[in-house]
């Protein structure tokens, strides 16, 4: 702790912060951590979904940050963000596949849905019985929310979904979506609402799964709908609301993503740390050579700033005090670090690096797109520079 101002800023996890992140360390040490590379390699997220439900559910660990009324473990969003880095560490494509399912699906459910929704969806949904999805993002329409051309209209008790969303996490196998449509053309991002779509809901169908250049054990799949009826009673929030549901969301989203960034890079990080130990040139092991060591020093040094601008981010958040700016900043510096980390990674590693034989190849490419989901990178800066020049 340390005092500022006369006032104590005290950085110390609690005992259950510290006892969630030895669990969630714990698990991914038994469940993840072995299989990442097979995972990748085998570009199935089965494995994954089925562990989420067999493995992380009865640890509470899908609706870690919700209240227990709720079917939730009634932890923190820091507790979530501290086991998030730690399944990171081990495998992004199953800290992305998470944060979705936590985040960008649990969380708009729990915070605009009405209690019937909550008790219909949110309370399977964080015992772990379900899996959920997020479509937002369409092929003409990605920072662009208010280009987006899928459509629903009212008709009698129900709305009449068309059109198609693309790069769906969890999409095929998750049962629960939130989908966002045009109520009204007209009012532009004032006129999109948001819906919750169940997967086997007549006229809803999905396309192959993507093929990408990272995060290949998660899923992305395109989401089509034709004339798919949903009752009205599955409107989330209000009618013309969708865009405050989808920007209030993909603000929390972002503390998952730092989170993730942390994580990856930390994993990188320790791998390259205990191979410059290991690696012996000219007589004696690499990390001896100060072009090795200052490079030690600069990834530990912002993996380090970058955790703590994601946890800075959490505790706003935990504590119902605006975020935006921070989880925005959190997101850019902690992704950006991954990048950076994960190159000097495979770097240090040198041809090493560069064979699958290591694990910091994959790592550098699941961090790629850490800077380009949930809001690119250059998107981060708009949200930050529109808050501090306001």
């Amino acid at each position: 702790m340390k005092k500022r101002g006369g006032k104590i800023v005290n950085f110390k996890l609690t005992e259950d912060q510290l006892r969630i992140q030895q669990l969630a360390k714990d698990l991914v040490a038994k469940e993840v951590a072995p299989n990442a590379k097979d995972w990748d390699k085998g570009e199935d997220f089965t494995p994954i979904y089925k562990m989420f439900k067999e493995k992380f559910a009865p640890l509470g660990l899908m609706g870690l940050p919700y209240p227990t009324e709720y079917g939730g473990a009634g932890a923190d969003q820091i507790s979530y963000a501290l086991a998030s880095i730690e399944i990171n560490k081990a495998c992004a494509s199953t800290g992305c596949a998470y944060s979705v399912a936590i985040s960008l699906n649990g969380w708009p459910i729990f915070a605009y849905g009405t209690e019937e929704q909550r008790r219909k969806y949110s309370v399977p949904l964080f015992q772990g019985k379900l899996v959920g999805a997020f479509g937002l993002t369409e092929p003409g329409a990605g920072s662009d929310s208010g280009a987006q051309l899928t459509t629903a209209v009212e008709d009698g008790d129900f709305y009449v979904l068309n059109g198609e969303k693309c790069f769906c996490t969890n999409a095929g196998l998750a049962e629960v979506y939130v989908v966002f449509a045009m109520t009204d053309k007209s009012k532009g991002v004032k006129g999109i609402s948001a819906f919750i779509v169940e997967k086997d809901t007549p006229g809803f169908t999905f396309t192959k799964q993507e093929e990408k250049m990272g995060i290949r054990a998660t899923v992305q799949r395109n989401l089509f709908f034709e004339n798919c009826r949903i009752p009205k009673e599955n409107l989330l929030g209000k009618v013309g609301e969708g865009f405050k549901i989808a920007m209030t969301t993909l603000d929390g989203g972002r503390i998952g993503i730092a989170a993730q960034g942390v994580g990856i890079a930390m994993g990188a990080y320790e791998y390259a740390l205990k191979y410059s130990k290991e690696r012996v040139q000219f007589g004696q092991p690499i990390c001896n050579q100060q072009v090795i060591a200052f490079k030690l020093a600069e990834m530990a040094t912002k993996i380090e700033a970058a955790k703590w601008l994601t946890l800075h981010a959490a505790y706003l958040k935990d504590n119902k005090l605006p975020y935006s700016k921070e989880a925005a900043m959190a997101k850019m510096f902690a992704t950006d670090t991954a990048m950076e980390v994960t190159t000097e990674a495979v770097q240090i590693l040198g041809g090493h690096g560069f064979l699958r034989d290591h694990p910091v190849e994959r790592m550098m490419r699941d961090a790629k797109i850490t800077q380009i989901y949930e809001g690119t990178n250059e998107v981060q800066k708009l949200v930050i520079s529109g808050s501090i020049l306001r």
